[in-house]
């Protein structure tokens, strides 16, 4: 069977991207990456937040075309289903589902306001309202997964709900968000993983920049 193939925009940029391809990953599904270039309008249009992202990120498998993340997880776990993308229990299916919706359609300020940038940092980052209550939110969300679940991740194992706020933990990193003890430990486990690894080291050799998501705030 030929390998499927996942379109994906900027590493150091592209949040949605990130989460696409974790999912697949995290499924075991064989693939080829195809990357747009940041300078593709259609692929810069998604980065700056001018337009739904539609384009990125894109699986191609065994003949079939699927967009939007959570298609793609929602795939990913009909065709790997031993994978555990979603967890085996109804109820957490449907908590890990609920939380993965959550992600994917709120949490507007947060994406506004700290845009993922994986090569940039800023110390003592001043976060505006709007923002912070995304960010309190979220924090809830995983001290109640955290805990409900006994972790290390948020419904035990790895699952969906990881590679959907892996980005946020990366922005967390980026713009020194403070965090209690719990939840910067669940970070480290994130970024520790080797897929997580693999794409920073990939996002620091991307040459592209995109001005707009470099301005020192």
């Amino acid at each position: 069977m030929a390998k499927a193939t996942l379109t994906i925009s900027s590493k150091n940029y592209s949040s949605w991207s990130l989460r696409g391809w974790l999912l697949a990953k995290f499924s075991g599904l064989p693939f080829e990456e195809a990357v747009m270039p940041a300078d593709d309008p259609g692929a810069r249009a998604e980065l700056l937040l001018l337009s739904p992202s539609i384009l990125v990120p894109c699986l191609f498998h065994d003949g079939i075309k699927v967009w939007d993340t959570l298609a793609i997880a929602e795939y990913l776990n009909e065709v790997r289903p031993d994978a555990g993308l979603l967890p085996k229990e109804r109820a957490e299916r449907a908590h890990c589902r609920a939380i993965c919706g959550e992600m994917h359609s709120g949490f507007a300020a947060l994406r506004s306001a700290l845009p993922m940038n994986l090569k940039a940092h800023f110390p003592g980052f001043k976060v505006w309202a709007r923002a912070q209550t995304d960010i309190e939110r979220i924090v809830a969300i995983w001290h109640e997964c955290l805990a409900q679940y006994g972790g290390p991740y948020l419904f035990g194992e790895r699952s969906c709900a990881d590679a959907m706020f892996a980005p946020v933990v990366t922005r967390f990193v980026t713009y020194d968000v403070k965090l209690d003890a719990d939840i910067v430990a669940y970070g480290e486990r994130i970024l520790a993983m080797p897929e997580m690894r693999q794409w920073i080291a990939d996002a620091q050799q991307e040459a592209e920049e995109i001005d707009e998501l470099d301005i020192e705030f």
